[in-house]
């Protein structure tokens, strides 16, 4: 063999190594993200709550964060981050690192928040939060305090109108509660004074101190109160009637269009690996399944879903779209 046959066969052997060596390393390097799944989560995962405690995504947040406790063996905390219509929360959330240790529990306010703040938002929801799934859906109950006399929503309107001095509280500049008022005063031309509160909560503690007259509250807020008399129901806001409350009227029964829900939803700060998005997502829809939960969700008025991550990101997108025409025909700014 010449001198240069043989330089040219260890140039092919040095060449074949180094492939091996690539293949080998490539294939490990795929693989680790299934083998951290796999052991993920092996520490406590923060589930960022951007409402007050007390509010509907703090019950259903607790609730779902011992089921993960129960099925992976790891603390879930529920941190309670208010303030801004959860958007401090939801910046805090999709700043974490993308490892699978933080969670953003959130409802269909953020779908707002994305118009109504615009510019000034910090983050882009859509491109720094990774879909988890789509957890459950519940009605908005137009709630009234006991001294109201209004029986239905007409009732309540045209008192709101002779009167000129009634006071509605929402959870938060932003929130569903807070669009439906501004939709109702769209569709009616009533004009009451429109107070926001840091949260289903402290909103909640409001009407039943006689703060405020009415309410457009989450059935998981308002259902403890209801049932004590503390609270008066008059409709709720989806198309269908609630299972939990059949013989309230719809609001789109009375005025076409109006038509709102809270929904709330999973996310991880965009980046997570797709082996623990699809493990939470998996365990998510299997804590919906159990009666444990399953009877809460019928008992407080929520209606479970359990949607694919690709599921929910689509439908994220078109709740930011409706909203964006209620805040553009209302005019509706954050000052």
């Amino acid at each position: 063999m010449s001198t240069d046959s043989s330089a040219f066969a260890s140039v092919i052997r040095i060449a074949r190594k180094s492939a091996a060596v690539s293949i080998t390393a490539l294939a490990l390097a795929c693989a680790a993200p299934l083998l951290h799944a796999q052991s993920y989560p092996a520490k406590p995962v923060r589930i960022i709550v951007p409402f007050a405690a007390g509010g509907g995504t703090a019950i259903q947040g607790h609730l779902l964060g011992k089921k993960l406790y129960e099925s992976l063996g790891q603390t879930f905390v529920i941190d309670n981050r208010p303030g801004a219509s959860g958007l401090i929360g939801t910046e805090v959330a999709a700043k974490s690192p993308a490892d699978g240790y933080t969670i953003l529990f959130t409802t269909a306010s953020l779908s707002v928040n994305v118009t109504l703040y615009g510019k000034r938002l910090t983050i882009n929801p859509v491109k720094d939060l990774q879909p988890i799934s789509w957890v459950s859906s519940v009605p908005l109950i137009v709630v009234v305090h006991p001294n109201v006399p209004a029986k239905n929503p007409k009732e309540l309107v045209q008192l709101a109108k002779r009167s000129g001095k009634m006071n509605a509280g929402h959870n938060g500049a932003g929130t569903t509660s807070h669009l439906a008022i501004e939709m109702l005063k769209q569709m009616t031309g009533m004009n009451v004074a429109s107070i926001g509160y840091k949260g289903g909560g402290p909103s909640i503690t409001a009407l039943m101190g006689g703060e405020v007259d009415f309410n457009f509250a989450t059935a998981l807020t308002a259902a403890p109160h209801i049932k004590s008399a503390k609270l008066r129901a008059l409709a709720v806001t989806t198309a269908k009637p609630s299972k939990a409350y059949p013989t309230l009227p719809t609001m789109v029964s009375i005025y076409p269009g109006f038509e709102i829900d809270n929904w709330y939803a999973m996310f991880f700060p965009s980046g997570t690996p797709k082996p623990m998005v699809d493990k939470i997502n998996a365990e998510i829809r299997k804590a919906l399944q159990s009666k444990e939960v399953a009877d809460f969700m019928a008992r407080e008025g929520a209606e479970p879903v359990g949607s694919s991550p690709e599921e929910l990101a689509a439908y994220f997108k078109r709740e930011i779209d409706k909203y964006a025409n209620v805040i553009r025909k209302g005019n509706i700014a954050i000052q």
